[in-house]
């Protein structure tokens, strides 16, 4: 029976946690948006790219 206060103790430790805080998102950069772009034009030009190769064959 004098375990008892430290089972419970130890149990009990995890409802004194923090709760979880969401992560509040941030606002897209110009330069954020200049790189997507650059990035879309790379992935349609190696889509166009494997077009014209599977075409030609």
């Amino acid at each position: 029976m004098r375990f008892l206060p430290l089972i419970l103790s130890l149990i009990a430790t995890p409802v004194v946690a923090d709760a979880f805080e969401r992560p509040i998102p941030q606002a897209q950069t110009a330069e954020a948006e200049f790189w997507y772009f650059v990035a879309s034009l790379a992935l349609l030009a190696a889509l166009l790219g494997v077009q014209w190769l599977v075409r030609r064959s």
